[in-house]
């Protein structure tokens, strides 16, 4: 199974940070709505509106925005927005990429404003495709250690289809194929281990191990795409040693 992956144990780390913002709530809000307008507003008869309500009570968005952000995406309130999903690739330090996937009400807005932010950060648009192809479509869940070893973990889901296994620091990384996710998560609540986090994600096999210069640089445009309201997820192909993490918790 593959090694130690410093990027994401600092994303975990940004993750617990960006929660005690605002916006996480429109974030999540804003999937629920997506959900509940193509599916309806029932959670039983609605998986993919029962993984974005069950996403956002782990994120601590309350339930009456929940609720609301269910009616509205319903049309039951008759104020519903129509959401677009939009994808952008950057070019980052050293051979870093980004994949940018934005949720939007106005896309010339959203194009306008992640334009703005990667410029002002150093960073490069790419020409679509021109990044697209280094990264794959991967059902990603991530759990806490637990005490658990690697082989607990796989004899949980092994059989839901289950690629990899990555051990980090402090977490395990589950992957498969994105249409095996919700077998993987049902194989982990019956076996009762609980996760963090599941998603599909753009996964990169290769990854590019920044230096200290190149991970201040690449921080400071992740920061500023997060910052970006219509921004919902950012998948990248970056990897921080942990010399290089140690350097950079020295200088904060």
């Amino acid at each position: 199974m593959a090694g130690h992956s410093k990027w994401a144990n600092t994303k975990h780390r940004k993750a617990a940070v960006d929660a005690k913002r605002a916006k996480i709530n429109a974030r999540y809000t804003k999937q629920i709505e997506v959900a509940a307008r193509s599916g309806g507003p029932d959670t039983d008869g609605n998986p993919a509106l029962e993984t974005a309500v069950q996403k956002a009570k782990k994120n601590s968005v309350p339930n009456d925005n929940i609720d609301r952000a269910i009616k509205r995406g319903a049309g039951l309130t008759g104020d519903a927005v129509e959401y677009e999903e939009i994808l952008y690739e950057v070019r980052g330090p050293q051979g870093s990429a980004l994949m940018v996937e934005c949720l939007t009400d106005n896309r010339n807005r959203a194009a306008s404003e992640v334009r703005t932010a990667v410029n002002r950060a150093g960073g490069t648009m790419a020409d679509p495709g021109s990044v697209a192809y280094m990264f794959q479509r991967r059902g990603i869940v991530t759990l806490p250690k637990n005490g658990m070893s690697e082989d607990d973990v796989l004899a949980a889901v092994l059989e839901a289809g289950v690629d990899d296994v990555i051990e980090n620091d402090e977490t395990f990384e589950i992957r498969c194929e994105p249409q095996d996710l919700s077998d993987v998560v049902d194989a982990l609540r019956e076996a009762g281990i609980e996760h963090d986090n599941d998603e599909v994600a753009f996964v990169s096999d290769v990854s590019v191990d920044l230096d200290l210069a190149a991970a201040k640089k690449f921080l400071r445009i992740y920061d500023v795409l997060e910052d970006v309201d219509d921004v919902q997820n950012i998948h990248t192909n970056a990897d921080l040693s942990a010399e290089t993490m140690a350097a950079l918790d020295a200088e904060s």
